[in-house]
This record gives structure tokens, C-alpha cells and sequence, in this order.
């Protein structure tokens, strides 16, 4: 990867973050190094629909629930992540609106999923690093969503400050949970294109 801001090696910081280029790339800063993350259809098709589903239950259940995602920013202990779908309370999301900023902190966040893009560094990020991240931070859902090869979801739930499996659900199952909010759905709907 180039160098940013003056930077040309690292270690680097939020304001390197902040200072990268608009191209259509993002990026999240852990221990002080950039880490691209990756992005194709099925991967941000995937998200998106997660993020249409949690919003609409948050709806139907009508939790004071706010779900957005990348290119919005958590804070971890390691720097600064970009999960692809994470859920906060609705009075959280409209302080940071009125900061004018895109950044959460991690404590404030209700569930965070990500999406695994097999065969990557970015998958042993979400499978191992963001466990410990997520965990430190106190999120009390972690999801990671796998689509190969047909969608199924690993949900955890913190528990003595650690994450331990809450339950899994592969294509044709029917998640059913009531924390953080009512959700139920097949995670086959993740990879099916409208």
C-alpha cells in the first residue's frame, strides 16, 4: 500500500485516515496501519439487504434502533473499524448527526455484523481480530455473516467479556432472536437479488 499524508511507512494515525482519497476504496486503522477492506457486488449486496432487514424489524418491533454501516466508523481499542452493518440506539445516532460526525464509539453500538470475504487477510480480521476488538469494546452482538457457500450466520454474544456462540443459522433456518431488538429471518435472503 503507498503512503499517506507524509507518511510513507506508518505507523498511522486518524488523521492519515481521514486524509485518504475518495476512490471508491475504504479503510480502517488498526494498530496504527491502514488495512484496505474489500468490496464486490455479493459482499455489499449482502449487507445491504442485512441492513434493510434489521431496519425494517427495528421497525416492526419499534425499537428506538438506528442501523447504518461503512463507510461510518466505530472506535475499538485498536484504532478504528468500519463494520459493514452495526446497530445503535436512535438518540445515539442523532448526537452524532448533530456533532457532524461519522464516528461511534464502540460501547454505544447494540450489534455489529460483518461479512466475510473468504480467502482474504480480511477474513482472519473479522473471524479473529474483531472478536477480541468487539469483545474489549463491550458490543454485546457480534454476527459474522459467511455466503460461501450458501449464507449462514455465526451470532455471539458477549458474555464475562468474552464473545461465546448464541446460535447459528445456515440458508433455509429461520433466525429468531429478541436482543439487541425482534429480528426473525432466513439468512438465504442475503444472496437473493431483488
Amino acid at each position: 500500500m503507498g503512503g499517506t499524508a507524509g507518511r510513507a511507512h506508518g505507523p498511522y494515525t486518524l488523521y492519515d485516515l481521514d486524509a485518504m482519497p475518495e476512490e471508491g476504496r475504504r479503510y480502517e486503522l488498526a494498530d496504527g496501519w491502514l488495512n484496505e477492506l474489500p468490496g464486490d457486488l455479493w459482499h455489499d449486496h449482502a449487507a445491504d439487504t442485512l441492513k434493510t432487514i434489521l431496519k425494517d424489524a427495528a421497525r416492526q418491533a419499534d425499537a428506538d434502533v438506528h442501523v447504518a454501516g461503512a463507510p461510518q466508523d466505530v472506535t475499538t481499542p485498536a484504532g478504528v473499524r468500519k463494520p459493514d452493518v452495526f446497530a445503535v440506539a436512535r438518540d445515539v445516532a442523532r448526537a452524532a448527526l448533530e456533532r457532524q460526525t461519522r464516528t461511534y464509539y464502540g460501547p454505544d453500538l447494540m450489534l455489529v455484523a460483518e461479512v466475510v470475504t473468504p480467502r482474504t487477510v480480511n477474513e482472519q480480521i473479522d473471524r479473529v481480530r474483531k472478536v477480541e476488538e468487539y469483545a474489549a469494546t463491550g458490543i454485546p452482538h457480534y454476527w459474522i455473516i459467511d455466503l460461501e457457500p450458501r449464507p449462514s450466520i455465526t451470532m455471539l454474544e458477549l458474555s464475562g467479556g468474552r464473545y461465546e456462540v448464541a446460535g447459528r443459522a445456515r440458508s433455509g433456518e429461520t433466525v429468531t432472536l429478541t436482543a439487541p431488538f425482534p429480528i426473525r429471518f432466513d439468512p438465504v435472503r442475503l444472496s437473493e437479488m431483488d
